[in-house]
């Protein structure tokens, strides 16, 4: 059987190169541009579901914190029902297990993700500080570029934070199992598929933690420069705790979790406590994962900020 699928997988990644290869060569007359030529996409619009934010042309900037609060509420839809989608598949664990593949050592979901974000590369996605990938090694360079007068741009110390392996680290091995129930379909590329929309909309949403930071920063530049030049953490992590604010996100998140995750019935008989994603368990994953991930990601990025 582990021999029946392992020839369908590598069927499959062999079909799917294959097209995209095709897509590639149709779209790029057979050939990929230089960054010089590569198209530019004028006044990208970045939605409030965290996808992008709005490039305008008159030189203002408008990021604030109360426009990175609604982003950030939008995200939590999105991550609800991504666990949504996953709870409905069961565990699936061979997918996460090291095996061989043609050129590759690693598990199913890892080369399924490398594929992914390659693709995802060329496109553009990773050239926003919020979308990092977890697999940035020989990554290809993108075939669109964000227009240069984004006034979104955060300074270069952004680039460099990255927790994505934690993300995935805490994704695969403590909160899937919680998850997804015991069990093995077959279904491993569906899986996965689902794992890697809950791991990027979560890294999205823990990397966003470069705006907040900004955002407070210039907010109490005196304050949070006198930390940053002392390498102070413990400061740092005091400064951007709202204990309040932390308690009512955890709070709405479960009660999203209730309301999204509920039974539709046209009549009265479903029972109001089964849901399609236990509502604790999301609240637990920003207790004990999304958040202080996030301010992990913006202390890192302050202790960058005046390099």
């Amino acid at each position: 059987m582990m021999m029946t699928w392992r020839r369908g997988v590598e069927k499959g990644a062999i079909f799917s190169s294959l097209m995209v290869l095709f897509v590639l060569l149709r779209s790029g007359d057979a050939r990929q541009p230089s960054s010089n030529e590569a198209p530019r996409m004028n006044n990208a619009s970045f939605n409030n579901n965290g996808a992008f934010f709005h490039c305008a042309d008159d030189g203002i900037d408008n990021l604030s914190l109360d426009s990175i609060r609604k982003t950030l509420i939008g995200l939590e839809d999105t991550i609800i029902y991504s666990l949504i989608e996953r709870a409905k598949l069961p565990l699936n664990s061979p997918a996460y297990d090291s095996s061989h593949f043609p050129g590759f050592h690693g598990s199913l979901m890892e080369l399924l993700v490398k594929g992914t974000e390659s693709v995802q590369a060329q496109g553009g996605r990773y050239r926003s500080p919020e979308e990092v990938p977890f697999f940035p090694d020989h990554l290809p360079p993108p075939l669109v570029h964000r227009p240069l007068n984004c006034s979104q741009d955060l300074p270069p110390a952004a680039a460099s934070v990255n927790v994505s392996k934690k993300i995935w680290d805490f994704y695969v091995n403590q909160f899937l199992p919680l998850l997804a129930a015991k069990g093995d379909d077959g279904n491993y590329a569906l899986g996965v598929a689902s794992d890697l929309a809950c791991l990027q909309v979560l890294s999205r949403r823990i990397h966003f933690g470069k705006y907040v930071a900004e955002v407070k920063f210039r907010s109490e530049t005196e304050a949070y420069s006198a930390a940053i030049r002392e390498k102070d953490k413990d400061t740092l992590m005091n400064l951007l705790t709202d204990s309040k604010v932390e308690a009512m996100v955890k709070q709405r998140i479960e009660k999203k979790a209730k309301v999204f995750g509920q039974e539709v019935t046209l009549n009265d008989t479903s029972n109001s406590n089964d849901y399609k994603v236990d509502p604790s368990l999301v609240s637990r994953l920003y207790d004990e994962w999304v958040i202080p991930l996030t301010k992990d990601v913006e202390v890192e990025y302050l202790l960058r900020r005046l390099d």
